[in-house]
């Protein structure tokens, strides 16, 4: 039981959770009015969790006969055989139903709202079939989870919300640019369709770097006027754009090599920290977790 569980994790990538989970709960502290129930919490964070696993069991379904074929995952459980279609469907079947289920239990809008959600985690591993952009597909997706948490805590969506997601969404569609270039000549061979594959590895590098600028623009505008932040947000977002400029030095078009350590560290940190700094910041200028 346990050798299938870690295939299961490995299937699912589960250490990936640490790139979204930060920033949603950075968005629960952010956007409540109030402390909410400890249930309510629960249910948004396993909402969000079995959210992820389901798009993750759809890639790893729609893509396996690629990943077989390609040198960086044919040895991945699902490529290699050690999980059969049948037990990803399993999977996928639980998870998206804890995540209906989960979503009911939060409100009425979230639980109407998430067919939609799981239709854009089906679109995603099927978008470089068809487009050239699908890396702004997966922004979509993390550009709702503040908004699903708004809808969450206060059955509303909110400018707050939508400068959150818009942060997410730039930087998530940033480094899967980036991610995406350790793939360049296989989807090249295989037809398959990305930014680096329209334009090339240089334009897609100046693109990312473009894209995570416009994360920390849409999370400086939140904190000077919808937040409002202290100067510990502030300070924090500094940091944050260290790390940034940190990871874009790991990788240039004729040195790809480093970029596993740009991709996983670096992003990794990056999504702790700012909860991190969100924390400490609504702690310092707020009485509301001593109420």
């Amino acid at each position: 039981m346990l050798r299938r569980f870690n295939l299961y994790s490995e299937l699912l990538k589960l250490e990936h959770t640490i790139f979204a989970l930060p920033f949603a709960l950075a968005s629960i502290i952010i956007l409540m009015r109030e402390i909410p129930p400890v249930k309510r919490i629960i249910f948004i964070v396993l909402a969000l969790v079995m959210a992820r696993l389901t798009g993750m069991a759809f890639n790893r379904l729609l893509d396996r006969e690629f990943d077989a074929q390609n040198p960086r995952t044919r040895l991945w459980p699902h490529a290699s055989g050690f999980v059969k279609t049948w037990e990803i469907k399993i999977i996928l079947s639980i998870t998206s139903l804890l995540f209906i289920i989960s979503c009911a239990f939060i409100n009425k809008l979230a639980l109407l709202l998430s067919p939609f959600v799981i239709g854009l985690l089906f679109i995603y591993p099927l978008a470089k079939r068809f487009t050239y952009y699908p890396h702004f597909i997966l922004g979509i997706v993390y550009f709702l989870i503040p908004v699903a948490v708004d809808i969450a805590l206060n059955e509303r969506i909110g400018l707050m919300a939508v400068l959150l997601g818009l942060g997410m969404a730039f930087w998530v569609a940033g480094f899967d640019i980036l991610y995406s270039l350790q793939d360049y000549e296989f989807d090249l061979k295989m037809g398959l369709k990305s930014i680096p594959v329209r334009f090339g590895i240089k334009r897609a590098i100046t693109l990312a770097r473009v894209l995570h600028l416009l994360t920390l623009l849409s999370l400086l505008l939140l904190g000077v006027f919808y937040y409002p932040a202290s100067a510990i947000y502030f300070i924090g977002l500094l940091v944050m754009a260290g790390f940034l400029w940190y990871e874009h030095t790991l990788i240039s078009e004729r040195d790809l090599s480093k970029l596993n350590k740009a991709f996983f560290t670096v992003n990794g940190i990056i999504s702790i920290l700012f909860f991190l700094l969100v924390l400490l910041d609504r702690l310092l200028r707020s009485d509301l977790f001593i109420k």
